[in-house]
């Protein structure tokens, strides 16, 4: 088994200006006035507005604006980081998702089924009275280019037969497209999360940087193929993680960059979130922890990772 049985996306605001005007505009939102916490970049995280007509206004247009090729890069970062916490939050919140979706345009329905399903599924992997206290031992990395990541997924699935959306979503939520550098609790490295010892094994990592993207996605490939991959994908995900949860987590994202590959715009832009016995709580580029350091103690000098409304997925 390559890959530790806890996946970051358990865990994977706000927003920047572009996202943050769009909350603005819509009626019924209060303007806030309290001062807000900002990371290095001058971000914030993203907030989830209490009345899910509002919710569902503001999901709509941040799906339009990811969507959207006249959107400026720019742009994308805030707009990817407000999608994922109102989904996250959403996913905990199942009266108040099955209010948005009802506002929600028909379009952008299955969209939400599609994320929600995702996300529960990784969260029926844990018990969430054991939640961690401490945050781990990791540097979060901007990650390798989308339009380089995105060749690495379609020249494995050319070489492999794996589909480019599986493996797209698997290192999406094994290391959220690479942004985490780290060594997980069962000894998985690099963005796709091999075990040394699968790594090693002959054509898997066939003597390549197991830390380097593109060379990591092949593997990727190759070890899926190996597990069963090409007659049964969830066979093949099973051997990747033993997990049942897992498998259908990651055809779910799948299905989403099935349908509509634009949703890669969106999925690209997710930041780091760990859940942690604090609440969901944003690592941004630059966390860099040597050692596990407790989550309360984290946040006494970086107060932006948390939610300043209480309104965050878990």
């Amino acid at each position: 088994m390559p890959l530790r049985l806890r996946p970051v996306l358990l865990s994977l605001g706000s927003v920047g200006v572009i996202a943050a005007t769009l909350v603005q505009r819509l009626p019924s939102q209060a303007t806030p006035t309290a001062v807000v916490a900002t990371a290095a970049d001058g971000r914030h995280y993203p907030q989830v507005p209490a009345d899910p007509a509002t919710t569902a206004a503001l999901l709509t247009r941040v799906e339009e604006a990811l969507s959207s090729p006249a959107t400026p890069e720019a742009d994308l970062p805030a707009l990817g980081h407000q999608q994922q916490v109102i989904y996250r939050v959403l996913a905990h919140q199942r009266h108040q998702a099955t209010l948005v979706r009802a506002s929600l345009p028909e379009r952008w329905r299955p969209v939400l089924d599609l994320h929600l399903m995702a996300r529960r599924e990784f969260i029926a992997m844990h018990d969430p009275s054991r939640r961690p206290t401490d945050l781990p031992a990791w540097r979060i990395l901007p990650p390798e280019r989308a339009e380089n990541l995105l060749r690495y997924y379609r020249e494995a699935a050319a070489a492999t037969g794996i589909p480019w959306e599986v493996l797209a979503a698997v290192n999406l939520v094994e290391s959220g497209m690479g942004r985490i550098d780290g060594v997980s609790v069962a000894d998985a490295h690099g963005p796709m999360q091999f075990l040394p010892s699968t790594w090693a094994e002959p054509g898997i990592g066939n003597g390549g940087n197991i830390r380097d993207p593109r060379t990591a996605i092949g593997a990727a490939a190759r070890y899926l193929v190996r597990r069963g991959g090409l007659k049964d994908i969830r066979k093949g995900l099973w051997g990747y993680n033993n997990s049942d949860h897992y498998g259908k987590a990651v055809l779910a994202y799948a299905a989403l960059l099935r349908k509509d590959p634009a949703a890669y715009r969106g999925l690209y832009h997710w930041e780091i979130h760990f859940a942690s016995a604090a609440g969901d709580l944003w690592l941004p580029v630059g966390y860099n922890q040597r050692k596990p350091i407790p989550a309360t103690t984290w946040l006494r000098t970086n107060p932006a990772g948390a939610s300043s409304a209480g309104r965050s997925g878990s």
